[in-house]
Order: structure tokens, then C-alpha cells, then sequence
């Protein structure tokens, strides 16, 4: 609970939390049922703008995984990410008109808010090294050294989850 509204209406937790844009959505979405929109979005993001080899993005993990999808007032896909049953946190991407929004971070919160109710103690991430800042914001801590992943340079970065009183 938060501000006394019950935890099973996310959205209005997430307003509390994050001011979205008029209209702007974050909704959980099913693997299954909004497939073809989430890879919409990861494919603009990841394929085509940072040059993510198709077969490195697309994985098995994706039929296992908890899901958001943010939506326009028009309910056009313009973000998503996931959260895997190890608390890993990932696939974060927003389209680079509605970047800088706070879609991210509504996002990313959805995310931590899905672990949490999963009792999760903890979350991590592989973040891109220009994504770094961002994440610190939000509670992340580096380690580990840099590598490579699809020719990007990330860093893991954990956080501890406190249970919410």
C-alpha cells in the first residue's frame, strides 16, 4: 500500500510515484497477447537504433518474464521492459520521441513494484554505461567491471528491496 491505495492498482501507485505525460499508460503485458507490440518497440530501440543483432534480442526468457508496456493516449506501444523470476530487470527501451518523459523511470518502478509483491530481496541489471546515472537514480549500485554485451558497453548494477511498510 502507498498513500492508502491498495497495491492490486498499480496505475494509480505509479501516478503517486511518477508524473506521466496526459494519457501516457504503464500496464503489465502478457508475452502471449501483446507480443507483437513489445517487439515493436524493443526492435525501433534495440535492432535498429543501437544495431543489436535480431538474434541476441529475441531470447526464451521472454515467455517467462513479467512484462510493462507503455502506452499513448492513442494506446500506440512507446516502452516496455521486463522482470525475470531471477530479479533481473531488463529490456528497458523507450521510443526516442517520448524519452526524457519520466516513461522510464515509470517503467523501471513497475518493475521494482513486481519484485517487491514477489517478495524479491533484491533486483539487478545490466546497464548500458550512458544509462549508468539514470539507474543510480534510482537506487542502483555498479559492480563489477565494464563489458560487452552486443557491442555495447554495460555495467551490472544491483538493488536491495525493502518491504514497503
Amino acid at each position: 500500500m502507498r498513500h492508502g491505495k491498495p497495491a492490486a492498482r498499480p496505475d494509480f501507485v505509479l501516478r503517486d510515484m511518477v508524473e506521466l505525460p496526459t494519457g501516457i499508460t504503464i500496464r503489465e503485458a502478457s508475452w502471449r497477447e501483446d507480443r507483437a507490440a513489445l517487439m515493436r518497440v524493443r526492435e525501433e530501440v534495440f535492432i535498429r537504433e543501437q544495431d543489436v543483432p535480431a538474434e541476441l534480442e529475441w531470447d526464451a526468457a521472454d515467455e517467462n518474464c513479467f512484462h510493462v508496456l507503455a502506452e499513448s493516449a492513442k494506446r500506440d506501444a512507446i516502452g516496455t521492459g521486463r522482470l525475470e523470476a531471477d530479479g533481473k530487470i531488463g529490456r528497458i527501451a523507450i521510443l526516442h520521441k517520448h524519452r526524457s518523459t519520466g516513461i522510464g523511470t515509470a517503467i523501471l518502478e513497475r518493475l521494482i513494484m513486481e519484485a517487491r509483491r514477489r517478495n524479491m530481496a533484491h533486483v539487478y541489471l545490466y546497464a548500458q554505461l550512458r544509462a549508468l546515472h539514470f539507474y543510480e537514480r534510482h537506487g542502483f549500485l555498479a559492480d563489477g567491471p565494464a563489458f560487452l554485451e552486443a557491442d555495447i558497453p554495460h555495467r551490472r548494477m544491483h538493488r536491495a528491496l525493502q518491504t514497503e511498510p
